[in-house]
């Protein structure tokens, strides 16, 4: 019978593996030794009847090579301490030919008279073998031990909380897995959670309105495993879209950030949930006060698993204390609450809200280099209000629906060519959609807007490693976007639908050196654009620069130049009736331009004895924006000019660790303008600017117990107040004074958060979690505008205000 086949039918029964090449065996047939002999004995009547060499390793592993050939070959077998196969061991042979052990920790190679073998593993102390040409035909057995560094304790992980750490690039990392507490938070929230940070503010209590250093929220940039999100809130803003119990590693960029990320002009935040090592099987399921989610994860086989994820309101089912909180909050001003103003009979209203989201990763290994993952999330937010009235003997009715959808996929395949070069490619696509639908019995009207975004692409990225302390990274990226917006209305009838597509070309190169002796750490990379349909080129370079002055004080310098080609805009501020009032539009060069920015930032970073104290000053300057995309509401509400904003400011925070209690206190100035060159006052502050910052919190963790009691204090955001009282009657309009002249009242907030961990004998754990936002039940005031009444045609002063005390609990379970 076939040789292979007699060799299968021993490993079968001997539970041993054969090592071979297929050119030694191809074509052989012989008898089968006997099924009562021993292994040994096998070999032997093998070795008899082939010309062929068999080295038994310990009855588990069995070489075979030919014997007129055995003289020329070397071989060895790479081993833990522990007698484990090392897999993807690295070996270097006579400084000339790189080996890797395959699955039994097994090598082959052509040897000399005097071999030189470097063997090398992460995790391992790397070994230097000789072995003479002294016809010794038995391979090697190499054991590798492991490299155990003994390390200072790393008090960068723990800034603000435990779980969130500063890298060397100058970019803030956040491991959910590991993440502590923070005050109002009970979930590691990544958009919640990064707005502890200095310099990262909402200006209206809005994960859909994340500013930092001064950009409204369509300026940022969130990846979630390779694709931009258009959406990042449910109930309009209040809760982030990406399930906090998934995430492995969140990264935010301020500044510096590498050239591989465009299509933004302020922050980066990339989320990755693709594990770094292989983990267990996996189930947890919890439930709080608005939402309830599952995760899943479960290993098909060695090499691959499937990861699931998914969150739904409770809403449908009961209406709780923080749902009514939430609610109240969002339809402040809209035209949802504007309808039952000054009805004073028979109103009513009947509202349905919910969201889900969901997500989906597949990922399998192939071989020992290869590894393909698919990443799908959908998200999506529902919401109906039917209202009526009747007052004398007019009936008014009005039926509403808002609809709010992401979907998005990501297909990467990665390729480790040797221990030095990796290549990754993914495609990708995102889907966005936002649809409010508005019917009225009175007049017999429709309205419908809707805004769409298609954004696919593909991704190139090449990781060459040159030596310990130089690598080159290149690569090209393809990005299409597709923005569509449609207005109709009936009775009168109107339509009006436009879409524009942009496509754009980049080539990326990025060098990395990082010397740890002498402590410097340096990033230089550019993108090089192109973009199609404006034949236009646009380089953007950025770098970092990173020195230990000593081992407590570290000095950083980055910058960056950016550009953004797609931004939200508001048309009228009750579109989709004044709850989710952007849209995206794309960039057509002249009315609506290319945003571009550019920022320098010095940091100082001193840590000693479980201090930490953080200072980064900066200067940021974003060109290219235009009126409607900075949500006016004063005499620029309706003026439609391009111009700037310029931001200097100060980032500081303290920080000290006292055994199980953490306290950290942290201050930010901002000085932010706008430049409107062709308005009448061209230089005024920027409505996103809130000058002065200041964060106390206080953390405890010991054992199983977590608790964090925290405060924020802001001063108040611009707002523009009437130059008089009085209105002329026959010409209804507000006289403004100069833009952005005053502010609103200063914003101060108290919260809490406490949560409790226990473990089964089984080993089933169980987390309960309480929240308190606002405990003092302060009444912030967030927002204010002016308007004219249409019943007594004055000017009359609408105020917007944030949440009010609101609690929540939250309950979990982890298998």
């Amino acid at each position: 019978m076939p040789f292979k086949k007699i060799i299968i039918e021993i490993e079968q029964q001997h539970k041993v593996s054969f090592n071979y090449t297929e050119d030694n065996i191809t074509g052989l047939q012989l008898h089968p030794p006997k099924r009562s002999l021993s292994l040994d004995q096998k070999l032997q009547y093998l070795e008899r009847k082939t010309n062929l060499s068999f080295e038994n390793i310990g009855n588990q592993f069995i070489n075979i090579y030919k014997k007129d050939k055995e003289a020329n070959i070397i071989c060895g077998y790479v081993f833990s301490a522990d007698k484990k196969p090392i897999e993807n061991a690295n070996i270097n042979l006579n400084d000339k030919i790189q080996l890797t052990t395959d699955a039994n920790g097994y090598f082959e190679g052509e040897k000399s008279e005097t071999n030189i073998l470097w063997i090398s593993h992460i995790g391992y102390i790397t070994k230097r073998i000789v072995a003479t040409n002294s016809g010794h035909k038995k391979c090697l057995e190499i054991l590798l031990d492991p490299d155990i560094t003994e390390l200072e304790e790393i008090k960068t992980n723990a800034i603000l909380a435990s779980g969130i750490s500063k890298s060397k690039d100058g970019s803030f990392e956040i491991k959910p897995k590991k993440f502590g507490i923070l005050p109002g938070l009970i979930e590691p929230d990544a958009l919640q959670t990064m707005q502890q940070i200095a310099g990262v503010n909402s200006i209206d209590e809005s994960v859909s309105s994340i500013n930092v250093r001064g950009g409204t929220h369509d300026q940022n940039l969130f990846l979630w495993n390779g694709i931009r999100m258009f959406q990042t809130g449910h109930f309009f803003g209040l809760i982030s879209v990406f399930n906090p119990n998934l995430a492995h590693t969140i990264a935010i960029y301020k500044n510096g950030s590498s050239a591989f990320y465009g299509e933004s002009v302020s922050s980066v935040v990339v989320i990755a949930s693709t594990p770094e090592t292989a983990e267990k099987n996996t189930f947890s399921a919890g439930i709080n006060m608005i939402n309830a989610d599952m995760y899943a994860k479960y290993n098909l086989s060695k090499k691959s698993y499937i990861e699931i994820a998914a969150r739904k309101s409770i809403t449908d089912f009961i209406e709780t204390p923080t749902f009514k909180e939430y609610f109240n909050k969002i339809f402040q001003n809209t035209t949802i609450s504007d309808f039952s103003q000054n009805q004073n009979i028979k109103y009513q209203s009947d509202k349905e809200f919910d969201f889900y989201d969901a997500t989906l990763k597949y990922a399998q290994k192939i071989g020992t280099k290869d590894q393909i993952v698919l990443d799908v999330i959908t998200i999506k937010d529902n919401l109906k209000v039917l209202q009526s009235a009747a007052t004398n003997d007019l009936n008014k009715s009005e039926n509403n629906v808002l609809q709010q959808q992401n979907f998005g996929g990501n297909l990467s395949w990665k390729r480790e060519w040797n221990s030095k070069n990796t290549s990754k490619i993914n495609t990708y696509n995102s889907s966005y959609k936002l649809l409010a639908n508005q019917k009225a019995t009175t007049g017999n009207q429709i309205v419908i807007q809707e805004n769409t975004v298609q954004n696919n692409g593909i991704n190139l990225e090449n990781n060459h490693t040159i030596s310990a302390e130089f690598s080159f990274n290149n690569g090209y990226q393809f990005n299409e976007i597709g923005v569509t917006n449609l207005e109709q209305v009936t009775n009168p009838d109107f339509y009006r639908k436009t879409k524009e597509v942009l496509r754009s070309h980049t080539l990326i190169l990025e060098g990395i050196y990082n010397d740890t002796i002498s402590r410097i750490y340096g990033k230089l990379g550019t993108r090089m654009n192109y973009i199609e349909k404006f034949n236009k080129y646009i380089v953007e370079p950025r770098f970092q620069l990173n020195y230990g002055i000593s081992k407590s004080l570290n000095i950083g310098l980055l910058g960056e130049l950016k550009s953004q080609n797609s931004q939200q805009i508001i048309y009228l501020q009750k579109d989709y009736f004044g709850i989710e009032k952007r849209r995206w539009v794309l960039s057509d060069n002249t009315t609506v331009p290319i945003q571009r920015s550019k920022q320098v930032s010095l940091n100082l970073f001193y840590k000693k004895d479980d201090w930490i104290l953080d200072i980064e000053n900066f200067y940021k300057k974003v060109t290219g924006i235009t009126t409607s995309s900075q949500g006016f509401q004063n005499q620029l509400e309706f003026i439609r000019t391009t111009g700037d904003y310029e931001i200097f400011g100060t980032e500081i925070l303290i920080q000290k660790k006292m055994n199980h209690f953490l306290t950290w206190v942290s201050y930010t100035y901002n000085d932010n303008n706008y430049d409107f060159s062709n308005y009448e006052h061209p230089i005024f502050p920027n409505n996103f600017e809130l000058m002065h910052t200041f964060s106390w919190a206080g953390v405890y963790e010991r054992n199983n117990f977590k608790m964090a009691l925290g405060t924020k204090w802001t001063s108040g955001r611009p707002k523009t107040s009437p130059a008089s009282s009085q209105i002329d009657p026959s010409n209804p309009v507000i006289n403004y004074n100069k833009p952005n002249n005053t502010n609103v009242n200063v914003f101060s907030q108290v919260n809490l958060s406490a949560t409790y961990k226990w473990v089964t004998a089984n080993g089933v754990q169980y987390k309960l979690g309480i929240s308190i936002l606002n405990i003092l039940n302060r009444k912030n005031e967030i927002n204010e505008y002016y308007r004219i009444s249409s019943l007594s045609n004055a000017i009359e002063e609408v105020e917007t205000f944030s949440l009010q005390r609101t609690p929540n609990i939250s309950f979990r379970i982890l298998l």
